[in-house]
């Protein structure tokens, strides 16, 4: 039977029989046992499905993964250690020293600087765009061994759409696959495959988990991308460490999904624990209900400080002056997130002021939970980028990134109020 999307985010990716656990069980076991070493060694070969070491497998994570797969319309997912680990492992199982990246330029600071920096010193070269810019402007962008084009749906933090048609139009047309973080929005707003997207990446500490309890992240395969298309030796030639395995042969559509776990969790272990895969299973049996409430409080507070007089600027999309209100419409018709940014008069002293009075909203590095928290971009999550790279970015000193919650909107209000009067 099919569901709806708020429907698997209860059901999906498990389904107990007479007498199992109601809820996803907890295993929390490293390891599994056979009945002969046959079987085990056509587990270590991919001949056989199954667990075998929780680095590659686990049935807690598997039925998580499966759940995040059905929400977000792909063959398969793989979970995490972090948001971070998802970007890293998404890039490299397509990308090797001497390759190239487009990215956009407005990414969050972390995944900004894990392509500049980390993957640059690995041989990965890259150049950067607006995710506004002109399909002439991207073109210009590829070069021969340009290999993926990196995007975020709704940027963190300055909340620019990417247009996703545009970005898989221009990926599809070099032979490339475009991989886009959909934190923000999450597969209850966004469904990025839907509009040519390939790969899918998440940071589950976000709005997935939804309570602060777990750092972890998801690569999500469409299963949609030609590997064949004579870019990609590795998905066609063999791969010598499973005995010539072939990857686009022997699994197909999954390809993409299986080299990530089989290759890349294998040597570089950024599993996810069964414990944290519990926690985000919990966040996600209420994410639909969650991001109606986020959304629903963000435009409140979005037009209240657009009339607000102490407020420089504001920019969230939901906002018909949001220069990305066509495109969030376009691709998110039924929310974007719950977060905003917006500038209060008196730059950087202000803003300061402004946060330090908050009450019940709390200064936190993070974002996107049920409780309303602010950061100051640039001397935190972007410290790390220069004064250009902010300023391409979308990123000024006076920027605050408020994260709206779910709590009452009438307290939510009454707190930004005092606390503006004193910015």
């Amino acid at each position: 039977m099919s569901y709806r999307i708020d429907t698997n985010c209860i059901h999906a990716g498990y389904t107990p029989g007479n007498g199992d656990p109601r809820v996803v069980p907890i295993v929390q076991s490293t390891t599994y046992t056979y009945d002969s070493s046959e079987a085990m060694g056509d587990l270590f070969d991919l001949k056989a499905e199954g667990f075998f070491y929780t680095r590659l497998g686990n049935p807690t994570l598997d039925a998580v993964e499966k759940k995040i797969a059905a929400l977000e319309g792909g063959v398969g997912a793989l979970l995490t250690s972090s948001g971070q680990a998802a970007s890293l492992i998404a890039v490299l199982n397509i990308c090797h020293a001497g390759d190239h990246v487009v990215a956009s330029n407005a990414i969050y600071g972390g995944t900004f600087n894990l392509i500049y920096k980390t993957m640059q010193e690995m041989g990965i070269d890259s150049t950067f765009v607006a995710p506004g810019c002109s399909r002439e402007e991207l073109e210009a962008a590829f070069r021969p061994n340009t290999k993926c084009v990196f995007a975020e749906t709704l940027s963190n933090p300055s909340l620019v759409v990417t247009d996703l048609e545009l970005f898989a139009e221009e990926s599809h047309a070099h032979g490339v696959p475009l991989i886009v973080d959909n934190t923000f929005p999450t597969p209850i707003n966004c469904r990025p495959f839907e509009f040519g997207a390939d790969i899918v990446t998440h940071s589950t500490t976000k709005y997935m988990d939804g309570h602060a309890v777990q750092v972890g992240g998801v690569i999500v395969d469409s299963g949609n991308f030609d590997w064949k298309n004579g870019k990609f030796p590795m998905f066609t030639e063999p791969d010598e460490s499973y005995h010539g395995i072939v990857y686009a042969e022997q699994f197909g559509k999954a390809a993409y999904i299986t080299k990530a776990r089989t290759h890349l969790m294998r040597d570089l272990g950024a599993q996810a624990a069964p414990q944290n895969a519990f926690l985000l299973n919990l966040g996600l049996e209420t994410l639909a209900l969650r991001m109606e409430r986020h959304c629903k409080n963000a435009q409140a507070v979005a037009e209240y400080l657009e009339k607000n007089n102490k407020v420089a600027w504001v920019n969230y999309p939901g906002l018909a002056s949001s220069p990305y209100h066509e495109l969030a419409k376009k691709y998110m018709p039924n929310g974007t997130c719950g977060v905003i940014s917006f500038g209060v008069k008196g730059g950087r002293e202000a803003a300061m002021r402004f946060m330090d009075n908050l009450k019940m909203a709390s200064v936190v590095t993070h974002v996107a939970d049920l409780r309303t928290c602010v950061l100051h971009p640039a001397s935190t999550t972007h410290r790390q980028l220069t004064d250009e790279q902010l300023k391409e970015a979308g990123i000024g000193a006076d920027m605050i990134r408020l994260s709206v919650g779910i709590e009452n909107i009438a307290d939510i209000l009454e707190d930004l109020t005092q606390a503006l009067e004193h910015a």
